[in-house]
């Protein structure tokens, strides 16, 4: 069945992880990607976590996000490989980059020269604060869009201090963007023929995801403070608790669930309880509140309380680690994690984080080796085979 994204070709020149994060979801649903590397390949193609797959030069981090692509190389210091990435761009729907601003024109193939050539070329530039603005120049990194962004300052306890996520979050809202960013762009161009440049600010990108923070102090006045585990609801019960064994993340938010956690906990007789009466009184009195609730959950573990908690209504999670939400049965069950065959062995991968009823996201090949594709799309081109051993003699590609 046909995804929506076949027939779309883009000439992708990100690295690391926001951008490529951003092409892997277009891969995903049929865009044909030519992901372009320096000849020595991307950093993260050698990332220390495996030393085995730094050597074969496809790192877990790099695998996670450039399956269904081809590796073409290119020095792009090299008028030919400047005229190559012209001859693939008169073609392409869609460019991506992640240089910092102006890199791409300094080396000549920024989006004024190749919307040039192609009019209806969609050039997508991702960047740490966008391609305009006293920062532009500025590095983007996703620990400091934490830091900037407010992400740090309400993550943590304040015994402790601020803390990062355990995650490159800003790297990957900043991808998911850039990729909707992309689609609009080409959904546009459908009606009115014209391609543009897409501007994805990182710092934008994460601000747009704190909409609700934003607007607790632009219309309330309220200043968010570290927030530890409590939810943005502020519910005295949607915060994490310590069970026997292990910890269980409550997330009981109204009435009718609270009065749900306390029956399975078989603390009913709180209920008439003047200090828990709504959820003000819970909240002056939330020590004694978490008293009664540890003292309970210390009968049985975590794993056993998500159960019992959750058919009785009082919605609930104890805490899974990576290696075991994979197998989680649900996950199984609808296949939200990957499978393919390899020449290392069978893997398994992430996909998209939607269904379609009709073509919807498939990762179809792993991350290709590096220049695995590099004959095959000069060939595209019209190069022959002494040519294409030309260039390679003169480190072209």
């Amino acid at each position: 069945m046909t995804r929506p994204f076949e027939g779309v070709k883009i000439l992708d020149f990100t690295q690391v992880l926001a951008g490529p994060y951003a092409s892997y979801q277009l891969a995903l649903l049929g865009a044909d990607v030519i992901k372009v590397e320096r000849r020595e390949g991307e950093d993260m193609r050698r990332t220390p976590l495996s030393r085995e797959w730094a050597d074969r030069g496809l790192a877990p981090a790099f695998q996670a996000i450039n399956g269904n692509k081809r590796s073409l190389t290119l020095d792009l210091q090299k008028p030919q490989a400047v005229a190559i990435v012209k001859q693939l761009a008169a073609e392409a729907d869609v460019v991506m980059e992640n240089f910092r601003p102006g890199v791409m024109d300094k080396l000549g193939i920024g989006y004024e020269a190749l919307s040039a050539i192609n009019p209806r070329l969609i050039y997508c530039a991702i960047s740490g604060f966008g391609q305009t603005g006293p920062e532009r120049l500025s590095p983007g990194y996703d620990g400091k869009m934490q830091a900037m962004s407010g992400i740090m300052a309400i993550t943590g306890h304040p015994e402790t201090g601020p803390t990062r996520a355990g995650f490159a979050i800003c790297d990957v809202l900043s991808g998911a963007t850039a990729a909707f960013g992309v689609s609009s762009a080409l959904f546009q161009r459908d009606r009115t023929g014209k391609g543009q440049l897409v501007d994805v600010s990182m710092l934008e990108a994460t601000l747009a995801y704190l909409s609700g923070q934003i607007a607790d102090y632009s219309v309330a006045g309220h200043r968010q403070q570290l927030s530890g585990n409590q939810a943005v609801s502020r519910k005295v019960t949607a915060n994490l608790f310590r069970a026997a064994e292990g910890y269980l993340l409550l997330a009981v938010n109204n009435e009718k669930q609270y009065r749900a956690l306390m029956a399975a906990l078989g603390r009913e007789d709180t209920l008439q309880d003047p200090r828990f009466v709504d959820w003000f009184a819970r909240q002056e009195n939330e020590t004694a509140l978490r008293a009664v609730i540890e003292e309970a959950l210390a009968k049985k573990s975590a794993r056993e309380w998500e159960k019992l908690l959750e058919a009785a209504g009082a919605p609930c999670a104890s805490i899974w680690k990576i290696e075991e939400i994979i197998d989680h049965p649900h996950v199984v069950a609808r296949g939200a994690i990957s499978e393919l065959d390899t020449p290392y062995g069978r893997l398994r991968f992430a996909g998209s984080g939607f269904r379609l009823a009709h073509g919807g996201g498939h990762l179809d090949s792993m991350a290709p080796e590096l220049g695995a594709h590099t004959d095959e799309v000069l060939r595209t081109l019209g190069y022959e085979a002494d040519a294409i051993a030309d260039l390679r003699a003169q480190k072209v590609v």
